[in-house]
């Protein structure tokens, strides 16, 4: 775990090729690549995903910050540079957003699910059979209801 604060200067937004966009600390110097690499090295990337959310007064859209390569322990990345579209500045905000993740960068949970989820996700015989006759009574609903053609 690192806590040396980044140079804002060295965090950058990432596009890539794929439309993924990722922030992390680009790496300056000796650790970099030759310049003449066909690779570029980053430093505990973030991907950035954007979910929507329904508010009062419409729909927004909330940035998440998520580890890039969640089932990898290392936090130098190697990319190929010609799979970037575009390399820029990060905002101020997501400096500080990008910094207080990646001081905690191994500390990111690994995307797992969980005993409870997959407990709630098993489907005992009993409930099978109850799905399967609402699935029954569905179908019957929806094919006698295409049988009744109105136009207003």
């Amino acid at each position: 775990m690192d806590k040396t604060p980044i140079n804002s200067k060295h965090i950058k937004i990432i596009k890539l090729v794929n439309g993924e966009e990722l922030i992390c600390h680009v790496i300056s110097g000796k650790g970099q690549t030759e310049e003449k690499s066909p690779l570029l090295r980053l430093d505990r990337p973030l991907q950035v995903r954007y979910v929507p959310q329904v508010t009062n007064v419409g729909f927004r859209d909330y940035i998440a910050l998520v580890k890039w390569a969640p089932y990898s322990d290392d936090r130098i990345i190697t990319i190929p540079k010609d799979k970037i579209m575009t390399i820029t500045n990060a905002t101020i905000g997501m400096c500080n957003s990008y910094q207080n993740m990646a001081m905690n960068y191994g500390k990111l949970d690994d995307p797992k699910r969980s005993d409870k989820i997959m407990d709630a996700m098993r489907i005992d015989e009993g409930e099978e059979e109850m799905l399967e006759e609402d699935l029954a009574d569905l179908k019957k609903i929806f094919k006698e209801g295409s049988k009744k053609r109105t136009i207003h």
